[in-house]
């Protein structure tokens, strides 16, 4: 138990560090990712196929929140 926490703790470290240094675009498409893998886990009771493809919605919209409108 002890050991899954630290290396729970230790990965969240690591992946906060690796977002230190992304552009506002690769933030909004990570966060919109996570989100959307979660609402799609949500919404299809925890179906795999659920979770990847919110995840991919859910990168895409956010990648496209943040385009240049010109």
């Amino acid at each position: 138990m002890n050991i899954t926490r630290n290396a729970v703790a230790a990965s969240l470290l690591l992946t906060l560090a690796a977002c230190s240094n992304m552009s506002e675009r690769d933030r909004n498409t990570a966060i919109g990712a996570g989100v959307g893998g979660v609402a799609g886990s949500v919404l299809t009771e925890g179906s795999t196929l659920g979770t990847v493809g919110g995840a991919v919605v859910g990168g895409v919209i956010g990648h496209e929140v943040s385009k240049d409108k010109k």
